[in-house]
């Protein structure tokens, strides 16, 4: 999938003049969007149109951003939608609450509509006949290193036996490190092979996934590289 107008996006805020510029600009750029004012509204909508892409306001009343996310990435048939959250407030908060929550990206407001069009473009790369692109490149649809199981096709990794459901971050990072045990990887090639080297992400954005995976995990299963990045032991 290469064309814009392929590419559905679902725009959430609780502002309507919000909405309508930035509806106004992504349409023009050929993509197909639709709106909605609040979270509950949200999950409906999404679960109507599928999209690729959910830009979603952190700061909404009632089901905030964050909330609205996670109830997004619960259910099944919106597993592999992109979300960007699109908000004004500082990262020490929203940001990491945000990729705790299985963000793929951080838009702050405000943003110029070049730039906004830019992003999701970016973001919208990841996808390919309607599937995200396996970050590794390889073609098997499993990984198996000791008791770690990952499977590509169903998003689903299985550690000790026991099948864990994570967001797709993680789920991509992890598969990414794993890919080749004992390889360090710096901290540059981890961006650039999961959130794409033309997404801007917080500095702590690597270390919160890693430490949700360590929990999910255990902790003897990824190495820090002081200084460089991690690498995933055999």
């Amino acid at each position: 999938m290469s064309d814009s107008e392929n590419y559905r996006i679902l725009l959430v805020d609780d502002e309507p003049d919000i909405l309508e510029f930035l509806g106004y600009n992504l349409k023009k750029e050929g993509f197909v969007v639709q709106t909605a004012q609040n979270g509950r509204e949200a999950i409906q909508v999404a679960l109507e149109m599928l999209p690729h892409l959910i830009i979603l306001d952190v700061m909404m009343p009632g089901m905030d951003g964050i909330e609205t996310c996670e109830e997004i990435k619960k259910q099944p048939s919106l597993k592999n939608s992109l979300i960007a959250f699109l908000t004004a407030r500082g990262e020490d908060y929203s940001q990491i609450a945000g990729f705790d929550a299985g963000a793929d990206d951080y838009i702050g407001k405000p943003i110029k509509p070049k730039v906004l069009v830019s992003r999701a473009r970016a973001l919208l790369k990841r996808y390919h006949s309607g599937e995200p692109e396996d970050s590794t490149g390889s073609k098997t649809t499993t990984v198996i290193i000791g008791d770690l199981e990952i499977d590509k096709e169903r998003y689903v990794v299985t550690s000790a036996g026991k099948e864990l459901s994570l967001p797709k971050k993680e789920f991509e990072l992890l598969l990414l490190l794993a890919s080749k045990p004992d390889k360090v990887f710096t901290r540059d090639e981890i961006y650039n092979s999961v959130w794409g080297d033309s997404i801007i992400v917080g500095d702590r954005t690597i270390d919160v996934h890693i430490r949700k995976l360590r929990e999910k995990i255990g902790q003897d299963h990824i190495r820090t590289i002081k200084g460089v990045g991690y690498k995933y032991l055999e």
